[in-house]
């Protein structure tokens, strides 16, 4: 590997291999067929700090950089994608604004214990009409007294039934566009606060993703995250975060298929020699080993810039698309290697091409990515 990693990093990937291939892969297959929310595994996770990576120990938070934590989320993918998006979401979009922006009784109150992994955090922006374009959500939260009321719907949230909180975006000042939308701490349980559609999924289906209702839902006006009219930029920085997570994860399962591909390869035998002896099979596999590396390093040049404190964001997105596209084109290579095994659910690879399928799509699709792209190389 051409970047260097530091001692920590590597014992850090050492420790997170061994739990995630010992504990988590064993009974992947089984949570996707069932659809069981990884709650043990993910109680242990905290337990090993790897629910608040990069939340500072004050908070309880193993207090580490942003590589580490990239490690980290690639070794749980590798074993079980569906966990490793519940990590990811848990400490960029959860931990992530409430810690970057949170005031201290929020830091107190919902950081420690999410960041011990007490609690599970969920953060909720995308509606019905508002994915890409977050300035056309509906939701409302009106002031009134020392409380807000929050009105509206929220689509597609990632473990919405299963967290105990979640960070939610809503209008405060409608007039002021993406100005006027502010983000707030809703616990679990909070009157007119429901969880309601579960969606079946295509992959990731020990994840869910579920629908939240908030009717006359009155939350303490202490629960802001910052000030009035700062969600949008709070959503923003979050999903620049995010989606190194998501190029994580995605060179996480990408590196799954590889070796089942490898492994495969090298038993199958056709025309009285391994199939990993064709030059047609091996050239498949040298271009899926480059464009893995290729991910790996896109994706640790956007975390050591993040790292650095430097704007990472066009790196960011660069990572999210080359890495989501990159893995579905290996999954897919995978799958051909493996022929008509790769097609039963007695093989993994089967799991591993539907759960990389969304990855080109949330947290910001390819589309947005590269028009993020594009806005910091020509201007906007």
């Amino acid at each position: 590997m051409a970047y260097q990693l530091n001692e920590e990093q590597r014992m850090i990937r050492a420790m997170v291999r061994d739990f995630a291939r010992d504990v988590v892969l064993p009974t992947a297959a089984e949570r996707d067929r069932t659809q069981a929310f990884p709650s043990e595994s993910l109680k242990q996770m905290g337990e090993l700090g790897l629910m608040g990576m990069n939340v500072p120990p004050e908070y309880n938070g193993a207090g580490v950089d942003t590589v580490s934590y990239s490690l980290a989320l690639q070794e749980i993918a590798y074993a079980c994608a569906s966990t490793a998006v519940v990590m990811s979401v848990h400490n960029s979009v959860a931990c992530g604004p409430i810690y970057l922006y949170g005031s201290d009784y929020l830091k107190e109150t919902f950081l420690k214990p999410l960041a011990a992994g007490q609690k599970i955090g969920s953060f909720a922006l995308t509606e019905a009409g508002a994915g890409s374009d977050p300035a056309s959500q509906k939701t409302r939260a009106v002031r009134d007294g020392d409380t807000y009321v929050i009105n509206g719907s929220k689509m597609f949230i990632t473990t919405g039934k299963n967290s105990d909180l979640t960070v939610v975006t809503a209008y405060t000042d409608k007039g002021q566009r993406h100005r006027g939308i502010s983000a707030f701490v809703v616990e679990k349980g909070t009157p007119g606060f429901s969880v309601g559609k579960e969606e079946e999924k295509m992959g990731l289906r020990a994840s869910d993703t579920a629908e939240l209702i908030f009717e006359d839902c009155r939350v303490p006006a202490r629960n802001i995250v910052g000030r009035e009219g700062d969600g949008f930029v709070i959503a923003m920085t979050s999903l620049d975060g995010g989606r190194i997570g998501i190029s994580s994860q995605s060179v996480g399962v990408a590196q799954a298929c590889l070796d089942a591909a490898v492994s495969y390869a090298k038993q199958r035998v056709q025309f009285g020699k391994t199939i990993a002896q064709f030059q047609g099979i091996r050239w498949m596999i040298a271009d899926m080993a480059t464009q893995i590396e290729a991910a790996r390093l896109l994706t640790f040049n956007a975390a050591s810039m993040r790292d650095r404190g430097e704007n990472y964001s066009g790196a960011a997105s660069m990572a999210k698309v080359f890495a989501s596209e990159m893995a579905n084109k290996v999954a897919y290579q995978t799958i051909q290697i493996h022929g008509g095994y790769g097609y039963i659910k007695e093989f993994p690879v089967e799991r591993y091409y539907r759960d990389v399928r969304v990855f080109t799509i949330y947290e910001g699709t390819s589309e947005i990515q590269r028009k993020v792209i594009a806005n910091h190389v020509i201007g906007k």
